[in-house]
């Protein structure tokens, strides 16, 4: 049974040409060349049936502009609607929103990707602006209140710290910090109490929840006995984290999957592959290990194909045609 993939990037010209007038990705990863050709090839030789594409980190925050920001997200948008319309079956897309910080944009964008462009969902960052302003901050309550009125599928993808000097030439920031990101903005959203807020939105952590399921009992822990008590216990901790969705894109290694079943509920984790910014060899090796992956009660097609197809119904009603 073919997989869906729900964590894959495209470049389109556009964001390709934003990087390079900036000088490149700030995390220091490199611009991959990306063509919908090379894509497909990738998915047949990892036995993805459908692709959900997203615009990965910086996005559109490339530009510092507003305006050339909610440009270059609607434009990116509707390059990906137009490659799903082009392969319904094969293709889907998380759409991409301007800076959170631009409030106005995004409520936009969100308006005409979900009721226009028909988008499965929406893609965020972890972090935004220049200082820590992550998912559960407060600012960016009117983007959740409208995510969460719409019962939208959101797509958390890693992004650079503040600080984005690297800590050797070797170790461009998605190699190893990423994760971290990942984690932070989870935690934030935990302790915020964001998840219990909105509770109609779904999302999607990249990366097998990054940090998260290394660290959360550490905080959940600790938390209910300091002075920052945020009145949960440690297991309402625990089932807030619980409630996200964890996608495993290289992250089929068995002890990091055997980890992630600790904490996840089974329904919630999701096939990724992070092409085209992982090397292709090293995709390959981790879908492998997913693939030889066995856990108690498991059921492979659960995780490579039937607990996407619940959180995205345009999907499964093309897919049933």
């Amino acid at each position: 049974m073919s997989k869906i993939d729900v964590h894959h990037h495209f470049y389109p010209p556009v964001f390709t040409e934003a990087l390079n007038r900036a000088g490149g990705d700030p995390s220091g990863w490199f611009v991959p060349d990306w063509t919908l050709q090379a894509d497909q090839e990738l998915n047949t030789k990892i036995g993805n049936g459908t692709t959900i594409l997203s615009m990965t980190a910086p996005g559109a925050c490339i530009e510092k502009d507003p305006v050339a920001a909610a440009n270059l997200a609607r434009a990116s948008n509707e390059y990906a609607a137009g490659i799903r319309d082009t392969h319904p079956k094969s293709y889907g897309f998380f759409a991409s929103l301007p800076s959170l910080l631009d409030t106005d944009a995004c409520l936009t964008e969100i308006t005409y990707s979900l009721d226009v462009l028909k988008a499965d969902g929406i893609i965020v960052f972890t972090r935004y602006g220049d200082d820590n302003h992550y998912l559960g901050h407060p600012d960016f309550t009117p983007i959740w209140d409208e995510l969460n009125r719409r019962h939208a599928l959101v797509f958390v993808h890693p992004t650079h710290a503040v600080d984005t000097a690297l800590v050797n030439s070797t170790l461009p920031q998605p190699m190893f910090d990423y994760p971290h990101e990942t984690g932070r903005t989870a935690m934030d959203l935990i302790t915020r109490s964001t998840l219990r807020k909105f509770p109609d939105v779904k999302i999607i952590l990249s990366h097998a929840g990054g940090t998260l399921p290394w660290l959360i009992n550490r905080p959940a822990t600790m938390l209910p006995y300091t002075p920052v008590d945020i009145g949960l216990s440690t297991k309402e901790i625990l089932d807030e984290a619980r409630k996200f969705y964890f996608d495993t894109a290289l992250s089929g290694a068995h002890v990091m999957l055997d980890l992630l079943y600790k904490i996840a509920d089974p329904d919630h984790v999701l096939f990724g592959c992070d092409f085209p910014n992982a090397p292709v060899p090293g995709i390959s090796v981790f879908t492998e290990q997913f693939d030889s992956y066995k856990h108690s009660g498991m059921d492979h097609v659960q995780l490579t194909r039937r607990n996407a197809l619940r959180i995205l119904p345009r999907l499964q009603e093309r897919l049933s045609e």
